[in-house]
């Protein structure tokens, strides 16, 4: 009875820890895109939230708040339909998020509540049902994986990430993520 027990521990144990492996994956580099791209919307200026470059090819582009607003929106949608749930917000027109939300905290806001919800739907990621096909969120797609539509929200947001870091640069602000870590203090020495 013993050595039952202790094989149904193990073989638990061990699908436990693959589908924690499998939503931990995923959930790491969602962390990694969060803490980059939220760093940076807090330190930029609200003054600076309706910035775009006008010269060379940027006469289309968004300001640095609506990058802000459609990487929220975008994550969004791939986290709801990845978890199979309507879309629990207002997305906005064409994933803009909504016109409603103007202010810096407003738009911040969003973006931090659109990570948490989609740090939800990563975490119900497993081996299995991460290679399941859903029906793609976008219009014309063809259905795609819960976990590719997990890995969309990361590089998505990295994509837009790197816009907006231009944008910083060109409002004399360094992004958080580019400061170099303070010197460590001399051997001995007490902070």
């Amino acid at each position: 009875m013993m050595k039952k027990t202790l094989s149904l521990l193990f073989a638990s144990s061990l699908a436990l820890s693959a589908a924690e492996t499998v939503a931990s994956l995923y959930d790491g580099q969602l962390k990694m895109a969060e803490s980059e791209i939220v760093s940076l919307a807090e330190a930029v200026p609200e003054s600076a939230y309706n910035f775009a470059p006008k010269q060379g090819a940027f006469q289309t582009v968004r300001t640095f708040g609506a990058q802000l607003k459609h990487v929220a929106a975008v994550a969004y949608l791939c986290a709801a339909t990845a978890s199979k749930e309507k879309v629990p917000v207002d997305l906005g027109k064409d994933e803009n998020g909504p016109d409603s939300i103007k202010t810096k905290a407003q738009i911040v806001q969003y973006l931090k509540d659109s990570f948490a919800y989609a740090h939800k739907s990563m975490a119900k990621l497993t081996a299995e049902n991460q290679l399941e096909a859903v029906p793609a969120p976008f219009p014309g797609a063809p259905p795609m994986m819960r976990g590719e539509l997990s890995s969309l929200i990361v590089s998505h947001t990295f994509d837009h990430y790197g816009q907006i870091v231009v944008y910083a640069r060109m409002n004399n602000v360094v992004p958080p993520a580019s400061v170099p870590p303070p010197p460590a203090p001399p051997a001995g020495k007490k902070k």
